[in-house]
């Protein structure tokens, strides 16, 4: 019996439950047009500030023309085309430049040899390019030990280099221009449906003819109109014509707005899911020694080692300094040989140890992965390095090279995903915070209209964030910044194939972003334990009212959000399992920015209102950039 009335109840909790969640849906039917409209309206600032963008598009093109600078035009793919093409050969003529002044030290490196030593070792620095260079002049087999001056960098050469007619050149780039470009995906463009001709309207009845043309067709019957009066009604036929023609000329205008705004409505919409969309498939890698570009970046630029063959010294002959210039400038010395017969190469040419300074501007997080550039096959190998010691503190990294090549310097670019927590904090109105919190570091990112602004960052050594302190850059150029300098918070399509996600549906993600960027002048957000729990079409997350800088006092609501409805639920982050249970008191609505509007405060929803359209674009960027909802 008790079994039994047990289960009765339990029966009659459940049928009052959904008797509840039916009429919470019916009344969210109802109302769902009306709340949709006005969320269109709010939204439309996302089209608004992309025409922003275009306009100062066109006005950089306007401003480059008035300029007449010789510089191309972004814009267009031809001018584009022919300034990469010279600007190649200028690079060439720039690197070019730098390979000569090596060839002039090296040709008079007996004039500049150590006194120590009596070996030349130099240095040539530029903007972007360091060149180390060093002559073999003893040939002393106990002189193994290579140390460029103003640097901790060197190699330890074997004995058959010591003792031979070698120079070596190590060239630092700062930039990686080796790293083939890996195609991007775009998104598929559907062929435009016809457009439907626009039916003319009616055409207007014709003006009421003036009163004077009827007084002359009818000059019998009324009496006769004055001149005054005449020239009076002429006046206002004139008037009301120009009237109906502007009027028209504005519909005409207004149409042709609302035509534009909805297209690039529909192209922003479809560019912000392409942010947050996943590759369906992972990119081969032929070799197990090949480097993944989709999983590593090269960071800190490109270290070129070579070995030459000495070049003939220049000698002194009455007053007149001569050298012998070889057909064909410098040449490259092979080693190991590429022929060796009944010879171990294992012992006869050990492999080279080399000792580089990792560049002030990058983070490394773990320890870099020593990668070269293998010419044959156009791509990065780990293989031919070993003994791989950094020492984190010295930015100091060692490692055995079998043959001198190309080198870089690798990092995952996962290494900060999937993030620990992270939340956005408005700061003033068009102004907010973005927290990111990883294994290794927290990330703080200040948005201010249409900038972005690295304001802290915990890292052991403070010199990569020096070059970006201080430094307001648009969105797209900041992430860039960082990713170079490897601070990078910022998957790519592939993400999801190298670090564990919420595998959430792209559709409710991108909605839920551009919701949050809406409501981010007067509503926190922060990172919910049960985001990751719920289901893939469903996004959780905690939100509350902050209108001033300072912590607000407000407890934190629990949200849930499917794309086309939003909902409060009843659990907390303490709870010991999770639940759909919606709070008492609370409905569903279509949106978030309806959702809080039930418990905001009226100075809240006017911020929200007075946020600029760049403002939330920004944000809304940034957070498509991070991708918090699904790599939390």
């Amino acid at each position: 019996m008790k079994f039994e009335k047990e289960e009765q109840e339990r029966l009659e909790r459940q049928r009052i439950e959904e008797e509840k969640w039916h009429q919470l849906e019916e009344k969210d039917l109802e109302r769902r047009t009306q709340e949709l409209e006005e969320l269109y309206l709010l939204e439309m600032c996302f089209p608004e500030a992309e025409k922003l963008k275009q306009e100062t598009r066109s006005l950089s093109r306007w401003m480059h023309y008035l300029a007449c600078d010789g510089n191309p035009d972004p814009s267009e793919s031809q001018e584009m085309n022919s300034f990469i093409s010279l600007w190649r050969e200028e690079l060439n003529q720039s690197f070019e430049a730098v390979m000569e002044k090596s060839k002039l030290v090296l040709y008079q490196s007996s004039n500049l040899a150590d006194v120590d030593s009596g070996n030349m070792e130099k240095t040539i620095r530029d903007e972007n390019i360091n060149v180390y260079l060093w002559a073999n002049l003893k040939k002393n087999p106990r002189h193994k030990s290579v140390r460029f001056p103003s640097t901790q960098m060197g190699l330890e050469i074997p004995r058959i280099l010591a003792t031979s007619d070698i120079a070596l050149r190590l060239l630092h780039t700062s930039y990686d221009h080796i790293s083939p470009v890996l195609p991007t995906l775009e998104p598929e463009e559907e062929e435009p449906a016809p457009a439907e001709p626009v039916k003319e309207e009616a055409e207007a009845p014709e003006t009421e003819k003036p009163e004077v043309e009827e007084a002359e067709g009818s000059a019998n019957e009324l009496v006769e109109l004055t001149q005054e009066e005449a020239k009076d009604g002429e006046e206002q036929e004139k008037e009301e014509g120009q009237m109906i023609f502007l009027e028209e000329d504005t519909l005409d205008e207004a149409k042709q707005y609302e035509l534009e705004m909805k297209l690039l409505s529909d192209k922003v919409l479809e560019a912000q899911e392409f942010l947050v969309k996943n590759a369906s498939e992972k990119p081969d890698v032929t070799h197990s020694a090949d480097v993944d570009l989709c999983q590593f970046m090269m960071v800190g630029g490109v270290f070129h080692l070579d070995i030459l063959h000495l070049p003939p010294l220049c000698k002194s002959v009455k007053g007149w300094m001569m050298v012998e210039l070889p057909k064909g400038g410098l040449q490259n010395f092979t080693y190991p040989p590429e022929n060796v017969e009944d010879v171990d190469p294992e012992n006869v040419f050990p492999p080279i140890e080399v000792t580089l300074e990792v560049p002030e501007h990058v983070v490394f997080f773990e320890e870099p992965v020593v990668v070269r550039w293998d010419a044959e096959d156009q791509c990065w190998k780990k293989d031919a390095i070993s003994d791989v010691y950094y020492r984190e503190e010295e930015k100091l990294l060692s490692f055995s090279l079998e043959m001198p090549c190309p080198i870089s310097l690798a990092q995952d670019l996962h290494v900060n995903m999937p993030y620990v927590t992270w939340e956005l904090t408005p700061l003033d109105l068009n102004k907010a915070l973005l927290t990111v919190t990883t294994v290794f570091t927290e990330f703080q990112i200040q948005i201010k209209e249409n900038l972005c602004l690295l304001s802290s960052i915990k890292l052991k050594d403070p010199r990569p964030f020096s070059t970006l302190e201080g430094k307001w850059m648009a969105p797209i150029p900041f992430i860039i910044a960082l990713k170079r300098a490897g601070l990078n918070i910022f998957p790519t399509r592939y993400a999801c194939f190298y670090v564990t996600d919420n595998q959430k549906a792209s559709s409710v993600e991108m909605r839920a972003y551009r919701q949050m960027a809406l409501l981010s002048s007067a509503f926190a957000f922060h990172w919910s334990k049960w985001n990751s729990v719920c289901n893939y079409k469903k996004v959780v997350f905690k939100v509350r009212e902050q209108v001033t800088s300072k912590s607000d006092s407000s407890a934190w609501a629990l949200l849930m959000f499917s794309g086309d409805r939003a909902q409060k639920l009843k659990l907390t982050e303490e709870s010991e399992a999770f639940s759909e249970t919606v709070e008492e008191g609370t409905e569903f609505h279509s949106s978030l920015y309806h959702m809080v509007k039930d418990f905001a405060s009226q100075e809240a929803m006017e911020r929200i209102r007075n946020s600029t359209c760049q403002y939330v674009d920004s944000v809304c960027h940034l957070l498509l950039s991070t991708r918090v909802l699904n790599f939390a």
